[in-house]
């Protein structure tokens, strides 16, 4: 039991506990995914209803039973690359075809105090999957016979403190941990590293309300663009503890000078650069407690010194009123995202799909896995989706890649997360509640 300050703040926590619970056990058979609310390229956002008691609706993982599989889209067919991972989080394809593979999850929490909601949080996210701690290493996969399964697995990286995004650049692979980006030394074909790395920047950590750091090099080689989530759902935790965050990073790979790229993105993961216009592009989670249509989180092009409205505004300038102090010359100049995604659903990984192993219909547009919503009913993402482009932007609907992660009776066999291209084109996907790397190619 947690160290509740009287007897009364007992009594709500245990109250909201069981309202979780059996708002948890309420998506059962009843509970069906809805169509994303609120997507696309001009989405119609409804008022926003602050919630004081925010929905609770998960569908608890459980994970897959002997040859179940997710249900590939048009076209497509699923298969394991490989199985009985610990909480797979993020890939990276190395030039060889050699497959990284970071099994991590959120750093332990410092003991102590903890506020209720913080409980009742840490009880949810447990139901999803995510409480079990952190491998805090990088697996390396390999497919000797190009067969679409990998045969070889090494303890690639150890040690590590809750990694996520990797890069590799020349013969230096990079590594983003929660709290700094180390350097290794990688050469082609290596299968494990054993040097304890190089610290090149820290990264702000500590209470690590979202604590993914993901990486992306610039096409010459001399940059690290770094995602930065929030430390809060609005900055309601004071203004102090949100300093350098919310924000999309650009470090110098020789001298680990940085400086802030784009602002104002509460939680951003997956980063792409679209080939044609050489843009960068980031999926970004938005903020919670505003009704379970609000706000959608997006897919965005990012511009230099560009701010995109968080905590200040959303989607644009729609004005949250819970934040204050407000700033309005801020919020007027608010870049209005791309793309949106849905509200709620986690959209997490990205990978553009240009000549590859896929159908046409996959071809030159975005691949967005989306983790899945904790707070809306019925339940949103949980699925892997492609958004066409057009002349460098993103257009029409969205296309269903890999569904069917929630079961009938609203259990999750499975979440994805990362997306990557491996070299033979297939797209692999990583799913930390079946601890497995599916793999897609067409039919």
């Amino acid at each position: 039991m947690q160290n509740f300050s009287n007897q009364s703040q007992l009594k709500i926590a245990m109250l909201f506990v069981v309202s979780t619970l059996l708002l948890v056990s309420a998506c059962t058979a009843k509970s069906k995914l809805e169509p994303l609310a609120g997507y696309g390229i001009n989405p119609v956002l409804p008022a926003p209803n602050k919630e004081l008691v925010p929905t609770v609706n998960i569908a608890p993982a459980i994970g897959w039973s002997n040859n179940e599989k997710p249900t590939a889209g048009q076209g497509l067919r699923v298969n394991v690359f490989a199985n009985q991972l610990q909480h797979p989080r993020w890939l990276y394809a190395l030039p060889n075809g050699d497959v990284l593979v970071a099994e991590t999850n959120s750093p332990a929490k410092p003991k102590g105090r903890f506020s209720v909601s913080a409980w009742v949080a840490a009880k949810v996210m447990k139901k999803a999957g995510a409480g079990v701690p952190s491998a805090d290493r990088i697996i390396l996969l390999r497919d000797s016979n190009n067969d679409g399964e990998a045969d070889k697995r090494t303890t690639f990286l150890e040690g590590l403190h809750s990694p996520f995004g990797m890069a590799l650049i020349g013969e230096t692979l990079y590594v983003a941990n929660a709290d700094a980006i180390l350097a290794f030394p990688y050469h082609e074909g290596d299968e494990v590293i054993s040097s304890v790395g190089t610290k090149l920047i820290d990264l702000p950590s500590g209470i690590n309300h979202h604590w993914t750091k993901n990486i992306l090099p610039s096409e010459d080689g001399t940059k690290l663009y770094v995602t930065v989530g929030s430390n809060s759902n609005v900055a309601e935790k004071g203004f102090d503890i949100e300093v350098d965050r919310a924000a999309i990073w650009q470090v110098d790979v020789k001298t680990g000078a940085h400086q802030l790229y784009a602002t104002g993105l509460r939680n951003p993961n997956g980063m792409a650069w679209e080939p044609t216009t050489k843009t960068l592009w980031t999926v970004v989670n938005e903020r919670d407690e505003l009704g379970q249509d609000l706000v959608p989180d997006y897919l965005t092009s990012v511009k230099e010194g560009g701010f995109y409205g968080w905590p200040y505004s959303y989607y644009g300038q729609h004005v949250d009123q819970r934040v204050s102090p407000q700033q309005p010359s801020l919020v007027a100049k608010a870049i209005v995202p791309d793309y949106a995604l849905g509200a709620h659903t986690a959209s997490l990984g990205l990978a553009y799909s240009s000549d590859n192993a896929l159908p046409s219909h996959l071809q030159n547009g975005m691949i967005v896995s989306q983790h899945g919503s904790w707070n809306r009913k019925p339940l949103s993402g949980y699925k892997v989706i492609f958004i066409p482009f057009v002349n460098g932007m993103a257009t029409g609907q969205p296309i269903n890649v890999l569904t069917g992660f929630v079961n009938q009776t609203g259990q999750a066999n499975g979440r994805p997360v990362g997306v990557v291209i491996d070299k033979q084109g297939a797209l692999l996907v990583a799913d930390d509640v079946g601890d497995t790397i599916w793999r897609v190619i067409r039919k």
